[in-house]
C-alpha cells in the first residue's frame, strides 16, 4: 500500500457503466472514504447514477452525469469529450482522480484532462500512463482489482462485499407500485446482457416450483419474454415484474425476498448488496471477474463450456474473435445443482 496522499479535499472517481459494474466497484469506493473521510468524493458516470445514488447514503457525495463518451460513458464510437465539460471538471481542482473504468485506453486521457493533482487508476498495455498504477489483466476480480487502485492512494479496503442501503422512498415505491409483498418471497431473474450468461427460463420455472414458495419473475422492458416464459412455464402462479420498477425499488423488494434465483446479472448485485441471499449461474470465466467474493450466503453454480456449442469458436482466450453465435454456454448447470443450493439457503433461513 502507498501512503496517503497529503490534503485531499476533492476526489473524482471513473465508473460510468451499469449497476451490477457499479455496486463491484462500491468497496473500493467505501475505502477512498474512508482514507480521506473530509473530502467529497465526485463520481463521474451516467445520468441512472445521479437517480440512483442522489441523497441516498453511501460514499458518494455527488454524481456528475457525463454525456456521451466514447470508451467512456458509450460504446458507440464517435463521441469526443466535450471541452466545455473538460474546462468545467478542471475548476473544480480535484486533489485526486481515480480511475477503475477498464484498462484506460480511452478512460486514461479523459482522467489527464482533468487537471487533478494527483491521477491513478487502471493500464493496459499500450494505455496513457497515469501518475500511480496498477497493470489492467484479464480473468482478475473487479472488486479486487478496484482495491488495488485505491491502494495506491493509501486506501485499505473496509470490506469485500458492496451494501447499499435502502430508503424510505425505494420502499414507498415499492408499496405504490405492487403493494405488501407476500412473507416468504422468493425472487427469480431470468435474464442478462449476454444471451450466452442466461439460463434456460423453464429451468428457473423448474426450482422455483419445487420452492414451494410465493414467487416474482423480475425483469427489463427488454426482458419481458424471459420473465414470461418463465411465469408461463411454471405449475405453480407467480407475479411477473417487467420494467415496473426503478432501482431503488428494485431494491426494495429484493430487500423483501428470502432470496433471489438469476443469472449472472446485475440484479444479483443488487440483491446481495441489500443482504439478500443469491444462488446464480455463472459461466466460469464470468465468475472469475463478477462473482460473489463470499459463499455463506451466495452460491454461483459454474458452467465449465469453454467453446461455442455450435461452432465450438474458442471462449477462453481474450483475444479470440467472439463467434455470432447466442446459445446460452451455461446450460451443463443442472436443475438439481441449482435446486440443492436454493433449498439449503432457504433452509437457513428458516432456522
Amino acid at each position: 500500500m502507498t501512503a496517503l496522499i497529503g490534503d485531499v479535499r476533492r476526489i473524482a472517481v471513473l465508473r460510468a457503466n451499469a449497476i451490477g459494474d457499479y455496486l463491484m466497484a462500491v468497496p473500493a469506493l467505501e475505502a477512498l472514504k474512508h482514507a480521506y473521510p473530509g473530502a467529497r468524493l465526485t463520481l463521474l458516470g451516467t445520468a441512472w447514477h445521479a437517480g440512483f445514488l442522489t441523497g441516498r447514503p453511501g460514499p458518494v457525495d455527488e454524481v456528475v452525469a457525463l454525456p456521451p463518451i466514447s470508451g467512456v460513458s458509450t460504446r458507440e464510437p464517435g463521441h469526443a469529450a466535450p471541452e466545455e465539460l473538460c474546462a468545467g471538471l478542471r475548476q473544480r481542482e480535484f486533489d485526486l482522480a481515480v480511475q477503475i473504468h477498464g484498462g484506460g485506453r480511452f478512460s486514461n486521457p479523459f482522467v489527464r484532462r482533468l487537471g487533478a493533482r494527483v491521477t491513478a487508476g487502471l493500464r493496459a498495455p499500450g494505455a496513457e500512463r497515469l501518475d500511480r498504477w496498477v497493470p489492467y489483466t484479464d480473468y482478475h476480480h473487479e472488486t479486487l482489482r478496484f482495491l488495488q487502485v485505491a491502494a495506491l492512494v493509501g486506501a485499505v479496503d473496509a470490506g469485500l462485499e458492496p451494501r447499499v442501503t435502502v430508503t424510505g422512498a425505494d420502499r414507498a415505491e415499492l408499496s405504490r407500485a405492487l403493494g405488501q409483498p407476500p412473507p416468504g418471497l422468493v425472487a427469480v431473474h431470468p435474464g442478462a446482457t449476454d444471451p450466452r450468461r442466461r439460463w434456460p427460463v423453464e429451468r428457473f420455472a423448474e426450482v422455483a416450483d419445487l420452492t414451494g414458495r410465493p414467487v416474482v419473475v423480475t425483469g427489463t422492458r427488454a426482458e419481458q419474454d424471459l420473465v414470461m416464459g418463465v411465469v408461463e412455464a411454471m405449475s405453480r402462479p407467480a407475479i411477473p415484474v417487467v420494467g415496473a420498477l426503478g432501482l431503488g425499488a428494485l431494491a426494495a423488494l429484493y430487500e423483501r425476498c428470502d432470496l433471489l434465483i438469476a443469472n449472472d446479472t446485475g440484479p444479483r448485485h443488487l440483491a446481495a448488496a441489500v443482504g439478500t441471499p443469491t444462488v446464480a449461474v455463472y459461466w466460469c470465466g464470468n465468475l472469475i471477474q463478477a462473482g460473489p467474493l463470499s459463499r455463506t450466503a451466495h452460491r454461483p453454480l459454474i458452467s465449465w463450456t469453454t467453446s461455442c456449442p455450435r461452432c465450438g469458436a474458442d471462449g477462453v482466450d481474450p483475444a479470440a474473435e467472439r463467434c455470432p453465435h447466442d446459445e446460452s454456454w451455461v446450460c451443463d448447470v443442472s436443475v438439481d445443482m441449482v435446486t440443492e443450493q436454493v433449498e439449503d439457503l432457504l433452509t437457513k433461513g428458516d432456522r
